[in-house]
């Protein structure tokens, strides 16, 4: 029995492989990260640099606040996307060359560093409330929902990856981008189901490299009409705060101090609801697959969800110093977790390099380029898989806790946060409109279900 459990491959949150292995699995969560965090400074037209700095160096303040035992990742979230535009807009600011001013800029961050308050109040809450207060408002019918309707919401993303058919010319109006993610995909699942030991813990990084192949074998054959490898755009340099020669090499990112506006505050702060259940569900998530990985090597418990009230203020600060230095707000990364799921590696040490490589990539122009170049086809075949696995931990979350689903109580609840979730999104475009004002979809759902599940509770018995 001993022998079976030295046999068990994965890394808990206190162990660190060697330094070959970490600087790999490292750069696997770099890659997963990138996609969505810069598609973030790519919608709502921050700087692609400013915005991968922020995401590391928000991710290792985290990795400190929690004391070294939380194995997160900070990045752009996109709950928060319609408000940073609509504020632009409502501030008379528009996008050149897909960059917003750097005034624009700098009035959203005011905003995004008074939404880390939410988050922040909400881990002093669970401090002196205790984690049993919190669960009475987020049960697992709750936070199982939203994990569900976070990776359901971004399914159309995913295949509009895989398969940008719109507006498309050459290769991507051809049969061929599908060819390329769907290879992709199919060669992460192979990977993560078929190979052990060390390589089966690096299905995504090594699906990504069979997709460029197989887009690089196209390329070859084909000629330009077949290429579907990106370029950096010329604005993505152009603010930079400092330069090397052309900043073809060496580009500082563009930072930016923040700017006193209080309408930044009353358009973003409030975006922040909508991640603390997302937030909560990801250290319940990840709380499930550590302890069932200590337990298969036969190790103490890591009880992450009692670090609950750590992981939200942790999350808040974050949101705070990305906001400081330029870069959007933002969560702790449900594609990561995934990874980390996928993969069993849990190791902290993992997190910190892959944050300290994301933000030397942030001031070398070559490396932003060898990343950024990564077909888009490629990062959608990877998201299929990503995205859906965030909408299984969902259901993972119900079953460990033992969800009663005969209950009509947490029936009308899950249907109710489901279907708000994704019918907002695939009707209203993620933004539901309500009296004159545009609610989130996921933070509608959130708030709906939380509210339905407190009426719902009203004059139930509590059970011993």
């Amino acid at each position: 029995m001993k022998r079976e459990k030295e046999n068990i491959v994965g890394y808990l949150p206190d162990e660190k492989p060697s330094a070959g292995k970490l600087l790999l699995y490292a750069l696997q969560q770099v890659i997963v990260m990138f996609p969505a965090t810069i598609a973030v400074a790519l919608i709502t037209g921050f700087q692609v640099s400013t915005t991968l700095f922020a995401s590391g160096l928000a991710t290792i303040c985290f990795v400190f606040i929690s004391g070294r035992k939380i194995p997160m990742y900070y990045g752009s979230s996109f709950s928060y996307l319609s408000a940073i535009s609509g504020l632009a807009a409502a501030q008379g600011y528009a996008k050149v060359n897909g960059i917003l001013p750097t005034e624009a800029i700098q009035i959203a961050q005011f905003g995004i560093i008074a939404s880390g308050l939410v988050s922040v109040a909400a881990g002093l809450l669970v401090k002196f409330s205790g984690r049993n207060a919190v669960e009475k408002v987020l049960p697992a019918t709750i936070t199982g929902s939203i994990a569900m309707i976070i990776g359901l919401t971004l399914a159309g993303n995913a295949l509009s990856d895989a398969a940008p058919a719109i507006k498309a010319t050459g290769v991507l109006a051809s049969g061929w981008v599908w060819a390329v993610s769907l290879v992709t995909m199919l060669s992460t699942v192979f990977f993560s189901k078929y190979l052990k030991g060390f390589l089966g813990q690096l299905p995504l990084l090594l699906g990504a490299a069979v997709g460029c192949l197989f887009a690089a074998v196209l390329y070859w054959v084909g000629g330009a009409e077949m290429n579907l490898f990106r370029s950096l755009p010329a604005e993505a340099l152009a603010a930079s705060a400092w330069k090397l020669g052309d900043g073809s090499i060496f580009a500082m990112p563009a930072f930016s101090f923040p700017r006193v506006s209080w309408a930044a505050v009353a358009a973003i702060m409030p975006i922040a609801i909508a991640t603390i259940p997302e937030s909560t569900a990801h250290i319940f998530q990840l709380d499930i697959y550590v302890n069932d990985l200590a337990e298969k090597k036969g190790k103490k418990r890591y009880d992450l969800a009692d670090m609950l009230d750590r992981n939200l203020i942790g999350d808040g600060i974050c949101d705070m110093i990305s906001g400081f230095v330029g870069g959007p707000a933002g969560t702790n990364y449900g594609e990561n977790i995934s990874t980390m799921a996928i993969t069993k590696v849990f190791s902290i040490p993992v997190l910190i390099a892959a944050s300290v490589i994301a933000m030397v990539i942030s001031f070398f122009t070559p490396l932003i380029k060898v990343i950024y170049g990564i077909p888009t086809a490629v990062i959608g075949g990877l998201e299929i898989y990503l995205f859906g696995a965030i909408a299984a931990q969902g259901i993972a979350i119900m079953i460990e806790k033992k969800v009663d689903m005969f209950s009509s109580k947490n029936i009308a609840v899950i249907a109710s946060i489901m279907v708000f979730g994704i019918g907002g999104q695939y009707a209203f475009g993620g933004n539901i409109p309500f009296f004159g004002i545009n609610v989130p979809c996921i933070a509608g759902a959130a708030i709906f279900g939380i509210i339905l599940n407190l009426v719902l509770s009203i004059g139930e018995k509590r059970e011993a």
